[in-house]
């Protein structure tokens, strides 16, 4: 296994034991790395029952882990170099500021990168070309042949001119391109007929990069706003969410020593090279820039803090490492997307992404989980979403505290939560449909969970979550589950349908109100260990199975009342009346019976033996008695013949 670099933070993910007759044995390999600026890598190795492995979440060597955690600090450094430097040049002014206030190359240990600095107009596909930094190929398409990094202030614009656009990004092994922004505005727009295609592209083989052990090319954006709309992405990325394929990133707080403007004050003005001047003013630096060649103006809004904005609309990813990375945000909108085959996860919103919608998206075949809300995320709503055929969770909401006691980096105890997941659909996920780890108040609403081990889990001491209106159907083991210490859920109007234990609630409290459960084949609902407090009321509970309500494991008070069970079918098989039987008193009275047969046995065997023989059961003491009696029979008939006295006395007489 890969071992976290220095600085990085590792640590162990739960998973679930195996069901039996399922996988069979299950062996497990997981290494998660929290990485400066944010992401995490993850990869597992599933084995069947029948020895054959399931596809990993990522196959990785520990020199693969190495040589990607590498490139990835080689990265941050090259953004770090280029922009201090083009900041350092800004500062002593002069020729030199005039110099990088037009695009430049700058070179570094880790490869060229094209500056587009701050100007009026924004920066074209016509102008990258004529750089030589696209370059055209025989059917249209372009090759990105050197990184490109916009600062803060650059208008950046990728769209159709006259037909379709294809930038092939270079990616082969040693070198690979990039697209970043750093407090920069970005638009790529496409169109339904036309829509705008990045993918990684090996010029030996001619085909996409599929490796990601050398890196891969990927899109960035650091801070500012970034705006995608009908494009197509594929086989970007590599080891980190940040260099994942698609990152929208900020820092985690603003920066408090960064200018801020106030509503209302004077307009700043920056003297262009070309003579001109750019005019910022407002909270937002509203930026209007000139006509596009062949189009209109149009309006940026940089924002001043250093969490990105930012729009993802209708938008195809295929095989990115991370489909879709998003941390340090503010009211980005994630909608009609469809994100596919992800090596890791699908849509991971990191953490301080806050506020995000996310509606009418599809994420499938991930090899981790489809959509996961990850710690320090806050009202994010989930609505019109599916996730299906992913090798983990469904969706993954988790509200725990960034720390649970004094920290160096003095992070916050407080959960988080607010999220909504509503009228979304988790279908055949190998793990959970649904599970929320920790936080407050979170909602999982009117959606439908089909497949799975488990519906809907909620765990790790949540508070206030609301599971209502889903419906849960054909997970493999339970449906709906409460366990390690939430308190206060409420469980209402879900229907569970085709499962072994429909209720599940373990050392948890709740209100368990107006469920329906059809089908189920074990138990309706289960209650084991301290369950003070919950109330469970006006539910239906159908099926055939060992007893509607398995509550003898349950402790401390609760409510039962007004459930109905009349559909419940009570079964038992052969080993479920064992457990019944084998009570300690059971087997007590068991053995005293048992003791009690022996001895009538045997007695009524011995006689059985005396029977069959026909003899006095003082046959050997009768003998010894006997020898007298003869002797003194024989000697009675002696007495009694004739001559015997003479017989007598002639014997007497002998000399």
């Amino acid at each position: 296994m890969a071992r976290a670099k220095p600085g990085a933070h590792a640590s162990k993910v739960e998973e679930p034991p195996a069901k039996q007759g399922s996988f069979g044995k299950v062996v497990t390999t997981i290494l998660v790395l929290s990485l400066a600026g944010g992401g995490t890598y993850a990869y597992r190795t599933y084995f069947s029952g029948d020895g054959q492995g399931m596809p990993a979440v990522n196959e990785v060597t520990s020199s693969s882990a190495r040589q990607q955690s590498t490139l990835v600090d080689q990265e941050d450094t090259r953004i770090m170099q280029v922009r201090a430097n083009h900041d350092s040049q800004l500062a002593d002014g002069g020729a030199r500021a005039a110099q990088v206030r037009q695009p430049y190359n700058a070179a570094s240990a880790n490869g060229r990168t094209l500056v587009l600095p701050q100007r009026r107009e924004p920066y074209y596909v016509a102008e990258l070309e004529n750089k030589r930094v696209l370059e055209k190929q025989s059917d249209g398409s372009y090759l990105l042949t050197m990184n490109i990094l916009a600062v803060e202030g650059a208008k950046l614009i990728l769209q159709n001119a006259s037909g379709p656009l294809t930038i092939r990004m270079r990616s082969v092994p040693g070198q690979f391109t990039s697209i970043v922004s750093s407090g920069a505005s970005v638009r790529i727009n496409g169109s339904a007929q036309n829509p705008v295609r990045f993918l990684s592209w090996n010029d030996d083989t001619r085909q996409p990069d599929t490796q990601v052990s050398d890196g891969r090319s990927y899109i960035r954006a650091i801070g500012g706003e970034f705006s995608m709309k009908y494009t197509e992405v594929s086989n970007l990325g590599f080891w980190s969410g940040r260099t994942g394929g698609l990152a929208l990133t900020g820092t985690d707080r603003p920066d408090s020593a960064a200018e801020r403007v106030q509503a209302g004050a004077p307009a700043r003005r920056i003297q262009l090279p070309s003579g001109g001047q750019d005019t910022n003013s407002g909270t937002r630096e509203e930026i209007q820039v000139g006509a596009a060649p062949g189009g209109g103006g149009a309006t940026f809004y940089v924002p001043q803090a250093n969490l990105v904005s930012g729009t993802i609309d209708n938008v195809r990813v295929t095989g990115n490492a991370y489909g879709l990375f998003v941390t340090a945000s503010n009211q980005t909108q994630i909608t009609n997307n469809r994100i596919d085959g992800s090596l890791v996860h699908g849509l991971l919103l990191h953490r301080f992404a806050k506020n995000t919608v996310i509606e009418n998206t599809t994420v499938s075949k991930s090899r981790g989980d489809g959509f996961v809300l990850s710690r320090g995320t806050e009202g994010v709503r989930v609505t019109n979403c599916t996730s299906q055929g992913n090798g983990g969770n469904g969706y993954t909401l988790n509200g725990q505290p960034l720390a649970d006691g004094a920290s160096a980096s003095g992070e916050s105890i407080t959960a988080f939560g607010g999220n909504l997941i509503s009228g979304s659909t988790a279908r055949d996920n190998k793990r959970y449909g649904v599970e929320l780890l920790g936080g407050d108040n979170t909602a999982v609403q009117n959606n439908r969970i089909i497949g799975g081990d488990m519906g809907v889990v909620v765990r790790e001491k949540a508070t206030r979550m609301q599971i209502s209106g889903n419906q849960v159907s054909n997970p493999s083991r339970q449906g709906i589950v409460l366990r390690d210490g939430v308190s206060g859920a409420t469980v209402a109007g879900n229907v569970i349908s085709g499962t072994d234990t429909a209720l599940y609630l373990r050392d948890s409290s709740g209100a368990i109100n107006g469920n329906t459960v059809q089908s189920a084949s074990r138990h309706g609902l289960t209650l084991r260990g301290a369950v003070a407090g919950t109330q469970i009321t006006g539910n239906t509970l159908s099926g055939t199975g060992t007893s509607v309500m398995d509550v003898d494991r349950a402790t401390g008070a609760y409510v039962n009342a007004n459930n109905n069970t009349k559909g419940w079918h009570k079964t038992a098989g052969f080993w479920t009346w064992v457990k019944r039987l084998l009570k300690p008193m059971n087997i007590i009275w068991f053995l005293v019976f048992l003791l009690v047969a022996v001895s009538m046995y045997r007695s009524r065997d011995a006689g059985m033996r005396i029977g069959r023989r026909g003899s006095h059961p003082y046959e050997n003491q009768s003998k010894l008695e006997d020898r007298p009696v003869r002797l003194l029979r024989r000697t009675a008939t002696d007495s009694a013949a004739p001559g015997h006295d003479a017989e007598r006395a002639g014997a007497g007489a002998r000399p």
